[in-house]
């Protein structure tokens, strides 16, 4: 008898040790990875040569007809030695990649998550490409092979699925995050073109504003690792034609302020005005700052000098010039640009949608996006300066991403 108590008590302990991971990984949402298999054939495969990838969940009920494209983010490679090493991880082929992905965010299932979209068609288009989706070349050299053919993809992805409902869509987002957001500028019209002339189509790029600017050091160091990117992987040829005939550098096309001006879909753009990616790798990039003077700033702007914070608060400005025209003169347009250190808020469960989520004017990501998507309320939220706002997340110190 006193065995049995035991071994029931044992019982009782595990399951209140393991109950709590069990509900939580109940909650969680995992999708399996569909490969392109008929894509290689048409040369859309990724920079190893493997066949290039999403992670579909469908939608149901009054959603089973709408859509979510959304572009996965992480970084590009601009030249041959950085292209060979990503082409061995899971940002240059997809034989590394995870086949299960969490839908969170703007992709989970769940009403009470993710209100406005839980019930839609939603898509993660992985990216092996190296190019946010949008170079159309290869190298050679006898040795190493590497495929720069993001715009194949792109379309290989769209064809596939077509014929499992996108053909039929009434309503559609193509959204994406960092380089993924930078890709719903170089296909948001093109996007809109494959699909029904009836259905209301729409973008949104989240972190992917990317701005031309110079670093601290004067330097344009993120213009010269685009130019060198965009002539690594044949990028100019498929950059919107109305930009790059009206701009003496047609290069510059690849940043979403110029491209911005050419887009005719209606576009939100959710932004931090403070984004880690562009704090450290634009703004402060380690060839700027060889002895590390902005490092402690870097790790926490709390410890930030006045003459950091004042740069800082020039990045916010620049932003903010850039984007003033679209802020100005569109109805249709949408913006949230927060004052936090992050990047990317749209995917996590923590920033989009939840009880203490980050807001501007009392009002959460997911439910500005969703007042500009419906046209319930025009929806161009900018938040006061750092240090104003208490509900950030924010990502200090950042990911690890490099720029390769």
């Amino acid at each position: 008898m006193m065995k049995i108590r035991i071994e029931i008590t044992l019982c009782l302990l595990l399951f209140l040790v393991l109950a709590p991971f069990c509900i939580c990984s109940g909650e969680r949402l995992l999708v399996g990875m569909t490969l392109v298999r008929n894509a290689t054939a048409h040369g859309a495969v990724c920079l190893d040569g493997s066949s290039p990838a999403y992670h579909l969940h469908k939608g149901f009920g009054a959603g089973s007809n709408n859509w979510i494209l959304q572009f996965e983010g992480g970084g590009w490679c601009n030249d041959i030695s950085s292209c060979l090493e990503r082409a061995k991880t899971r940002r240059g082929s997809t034989r590394y990649m995870s086949k299960l992905e969490v839908f969170s965010g703007i992709l989970n299932n769940n009403a009470s998550l993710n209100p406005d979209f839980y019930n839609w068609n939603r898509v993660k288009l992985r990216y092996c490409d190296g190019a946010s989706f949008s170079g159309d070349s290869k190298f050679d050299n006898g040795t190493s092979l590497l495929y720069f053919r993001g715009q194949r993809i792109w379309e290989a992805i769209i064809h596939d699925l077509l014929p499992k409902g996108l053909s039929r869509a009434r309503k559609a987002l193509l959204s994406g995050c960092s380089a993924g957001g930078l890709a719903t500028f170089l296909h948001c019209d093109n996007f809109t073109k494959m699909l029904p002339s009836n259905a209301s189509v729409k973008c949104l790029s989240d972190a992917g504003f990317f701005l031309d600017e110079r670093d601290i050091s004067l330097n344009y160091s993120m213009r010269s690792f685009y130019h060198d990117l965009v002539a690594l992987q044949g990028i100019e040829q498929n950059l919107n034609p109305n930009c790059t005939r009206s701009i003496s550098n047609p290069k510059l096309c690849f940043f979403p302020q110029y491209a911005l001006n050419y887009i005719s879909t209606p576009y939100f753009i959710l932004n931090s005005a403070y984004d880690v990616f562009q704090f450290h790798h634009s703004l402060v990039p380690p060839s700027a700052d060889l002895h590390g003077h902005w490092n402690r700033c870097k790790l926490d702007p709390a410890a930030c000098s006045a003459h950091q914070i004042s740069v800082l608060q020039g990045l916010r400005r620049d932003m903010l010039v850039a984007l003033y025209p679209f802020y100005k003169n569109s109805r249709r347009d949408g913006m949230f640009l927060n004052s936090c250190f992050a990047h990317c808020q749209s995917e996590s469960q923590d920033t989009w949608f939840a009880v203490d989520s980050p807001r501007i004017h009392n009002k959460t990501i997911a439910e500005a996006v969703g007042d500009w998507y419906f046209s319930r309320k025009i929806t161009k939220e900018i938040d006061c300066p750092y240090p104003c706002d208490k509900t950030c997340h924010n990502l200090i110190p950042s990911p690890q991403v490099s720029l390769r």
